[in-house]
């Protein structure tokens, strides 16, 4: 059997931010639209996401994640061009989203990502909750949504009791079969910034040394990252990139993505990680090469 490929990519932080209404420009957004005016639109490039999703679709991977933070404000008017962008990485067959907490920026707007990205998110069984289910070829691509609305200043994430009951229940009844498990989360389990972290990561680190998956994909912190962690037959790889969109700046990394090719390995698996970067000239190079499983 051929091996089968992932790509990973995150954060895209779809640019341009549209104009907001005067009236949108309320407690949190309106920090993040100072932020944006003065800062972020000089870095979340349209140009190097444009390039980026060229470079993926030319390595013609089997299935494609990308692990939330698609709009910035979560205004009404973000929503549809995220969609059509999304339309345009590949149908909802090959691609599959997770919100990170970009996506549900404030209350009011909370609902609409599920809406938007409805068949991105749906699971095998038809179902947009979380986690949500979707088989591809030896994979078992498991989603999480850490996406919560959070006070000024705070880009935390919560999965919540429910969502970790139910996740237990979806790894006992994949522990009987022989595929490859790969959960999709949009923050880090682990993370020294206590306006970033997940809140109950603690909670998700133990249900995973119980239990265990093969690897953990996410986003959020737009760096390259690979983290460690116990699981009952060995550690687990979590795999962090950086912004889908964004040029390089301070101690954030130009835009990058990842690919997994994942095969059966006599008894167990092999996993094997590429990283291709934007590199000068708007080029797309690989950087790593590595083995993980």
């Amino acid at each position: 059997m051929a091996p089968f490929t992932l790509a990973h990519l995150s954060d895209p932080h779809l640019p341009p931010l549209p104009k907001p209404r005067l009236i949108e420009l309320a407690g949190k957004r309106a920090l993040g639209y100072v932020n944006w005016t003065r800062n972020r639109h000089k870095y979340q490039r349209r140009e190097v996401l444009d390039v980026l999703v060229a470079d993926v679709k030319a390595q013609a991977p089997d299935h494609i994640a990308v692990t939330g933070d698609l709009v910035n404000l979560a205004l009404e008017a973000e929503f549809a061009p995220a969609r059509a962008w999304l339309d345009d990485v590949g149908p909802p067959d090959r691609v599959t989203t997770i919100p990170g907490n970009h996506d549900a920026y404030v209350r009011a707007t909370f609902h609409r990502f599920g809406e938007t990205f409805a068949p991105y998110l749906a699971g095998d069984d038809g179902s947009t909750g979380f986690p949500s289910l979707r088989r591809r070829g030896p994979l078992a691509l498991i989603s999480l949504s850490t996406a919560v609305p959070t006070l000024p200043l705070m880009a935390t994430g919560t999965l919540g009791r429910e969502q970790l009951a139910a996740l237990e229940q979806m790894l006992e009844r994949l522990s009987a079969e022989d595929v490859f498990r790969v959960l999709l989360v949009h923050h880090p389990l682990k993370s020294d910034a206590r306006q970033k972290r997940m809140t109950d990561s603690g909670e998700l680190l133990a249900l995973l040394k119980r239990h265990g998956v093969e690897l953990i994909l996410h986003g959020h912190d737009h760096i390259h990252s690979t983290m460690w962690f116990e699981g009952p037959n060995g550690n687990i790889p979590a795999v962090g990139v950086p912004s889908a969109s964004a040029l390089a700046h301070g101690r954030y990394p130009a835009a990058a993505y990842n690919l997994f090719t994942i095969e059966k390995d006599n008894a167990g698996w092999r996993c094997e990680q590429t990283v291709r970067s934007l590199e000068s000239g708007f080029q797309i190079r690989q950087i790593k090469h590595t083995r993980l499983v």
